[in-house]
């Protein structure tokens, strides 16, 4: 006889408890490799520790509430191939009896893969349907968050023989999507295998809509909500152990439930009229029909957390912006120059890429601007990377790709990652981590016109740069008035960590390396 094998939890990063939120097996279970065992949540995330072996529990070492770090052992596993399949389940038996498979081949597991920093992003479309022959790399599922939609592909090829998700559910990374055969033969769906946990999960009725949202009561306790959840809760200062109802998957709080429980308070406060909690009077709602002909059309998704991002960006951000000009004549002469290499290499060279190596440069001349304050506001947090962000008009509203590690890139390297990355925000197909990472953004009109503009500071960023045309401009040199390309220039900073002195002389430095861009390279 096998010895037991020991399922211990990995390297889940830097860490040195976590704790047990959900055990999602109990012994007599049969599992398979890959198969979640037990959930996590550290102050950050949620991590499900999937099994490193296929067998039947023969023992649950941690119950819910304990503390695990790297190496804890959690389950031992008796293998698969002693265990006593064949055997039917007792009637109190939480593992029914596995259907024997009918084709050959073996069945694949396809998991949600590596979708950044986002806790849970919404299913909008499923591209297959089980008894469907699919290809590595075919499109199963399509994802939307709140900043863009991305396509799950296979990592096999065979036949689907189960569908895990629907349109509308909300899942996360590692999470079992599609069950997929490795025979390439089509065949009709199989018994599938049903494992029952002992999860306490909500009851939905059989009649329900398959659209719908199912809200239960909270379960007293360890309120189980995400790190962006629990930071929007803060920003409005709501204590979520008073949120009574959560929509979210196993009863954990979603961003609905805490905008539903404050508008809830808000609407027994002013049902009298009084003004909403900022304490700003809220705009009237008028009937615009009765002015004449209309049409109602509903925001994307994109632009409606934009607006709200943006609102509260305004309302907790003291700004200021500094207007100055950059003379970009030597340097457009130089990109111009560049024009035929490029065409060699397949990139166009933009002016952008020559602001963003310049700014770069600045950020290291002033690492305030390259800085993020504490939650608490208490310590500022200075960045020793350089990470820019572009803010991309799309049809479904504005997006902000990331570039990383600016002042490492050569300028046609940077050309040609702008070109993707610019081309898959229109696209509508850059993933979470392609958005996050950012020290300062560049919000560019150069291509459609303006002399002058105040963009908002994308916070927790400190400041944002605006560039709008350039145009030619006589400038006096001490004797005659040349003709010279001049770039106006905005930049809209954080007042209570850069002050009007640090913005202005941010802005000389800035306009210095545009007017001579070998000076990047000192």
């Amino acid at each position: 006889m096998s010895s037991l094998i020991d399922v211990a939890v990995p390297d889940i990063g830097d860490f040195d408890a976590v704790d047990v939120i959900e055990v999602m097996v109990s012994v007599g279970d049969t599992v398979e490799v890959e198969q979640a065992l037990i959930t996590l949540e550290s102050d950050k995330a949620s991590i499900e520790i999937p099994s490193s072996a296929a067998g039947v529990v023969e023992e649950v070492l941690v119950k819910d509430g304990d503390s695990v770090s790297e190496g804890t052992v959690v389950v031992r596993l008796k293998p698969v191939l002693e265990s006593t399949l064949a055997t039917p389940a007792k009637e109190d038996s939480v593992t029914p009896p596995v259907a024997k498979k009918e084709s050959k081949g073996s069945d694949v597991s396809i998991l949600v893969p590596d979708i950044g920093d986002v806790d849970a992003v919404e299913v909008i479309e499923v591209n297959i349907a089980v008894g469907d022959v699919v290809e590595q790399e075919q499109s199963l599922v399509t994802l939307e968050s709140d900043k863009a939609s991305m396509e799950i592909p296979s990592t096999a090829a065979g036949t689907v023989t189960a569908i895990k998700v629907a349109v509308g559910d909300k899942i996360t990374e590692g999470e079992l999507i599609v069950v997929v055969n490795s025979s390439t033969e089509p065949s009709t769906p199989k018994a599938e295998k049903v494992v029952t946990t002992n999860v306490v999960a909500p009851v939905v009725a059989t009649n329900a809509p398959a659209d719908s949202t199912v809200v239960i009561s909270k379960t007293a306790g360890k309120t189980h909500a995400s790190p962006t959840v629990r930071k929007l809760a803060r920003e409005l200062g709501v204590d979520l152990s008073t949120v009574s109802q959560a929509s979210g998957p196993k009863g954990r709080l979603l961003k609905e439930d805490i905008s539903r429980h404050v508008k809830s308070i808000l609407t027994n406060q002013n049902s009298s009229g009084q003004s909403q909690g900022s304490g700003i009077p809220p705009i009237p709602e008028i009937d615009f029909s009765k002015f004449g002909e209309i049409e109602e059309k509903p925001l994307s998704k994109i632009k409606r957390l934009t607006g709200k991002n943006l609102s509260r960006a305004w309302l907790n951000v003291p700004m200021v912006t500094h207007h100055d000009s950059a003379d970009i004549t030597e340097m457009e002469a130089f990109r111009k120059s560049l024009k035929l290499e490029g065409e060699k290499r397949g990139v166009k060279v933009t002016f952008l890429a020559f602001i963003m190596k310049a700014l770069a440069a600045a950020l290291k001349d002033f690492p305030q601007f390259n800085a993020s304050l504490s939650a608490d506001g208490q310590s500022l947090i200075y960045k020793k990377y350089f990470n820019l962000g572009i803010a991309v008009a799309t049809p479904n509203g504005l997006v902000v790709p990331v570039f990383k590690d600016v002042d490492k890139i050569s300028i046609f390297d940077l050309a040609a990652e702008m070109a993707d990355l610019s081309k898959k925000a229109r696209d509508g197909k850059l993933a979470p981590k392609d958005m996050q990472g950012a020290c300062m953004t560049i919000s560019s009109l150069g291509g459609i016109g303006g002399t002058a503009f105040t963009p908002i500071v994308n916070a927790p960023e400190v400041a944002i740069l605006g560039v709008t045309r350039g145009q030619m401009q006589p400038v006096w040199d001490g004797k005659d008035f040349q003709p010279r390309l001049m770039l106006p220039l905005d930049l809209t900073y954080d007042h209570r960590v850069i002050d009007g002195a640090d913005g202005a002389a941010f802005m000389v430095t800035l306009a210095s390396y545009l007017n001579d861009i070998r000076r990047v390279l000192l």
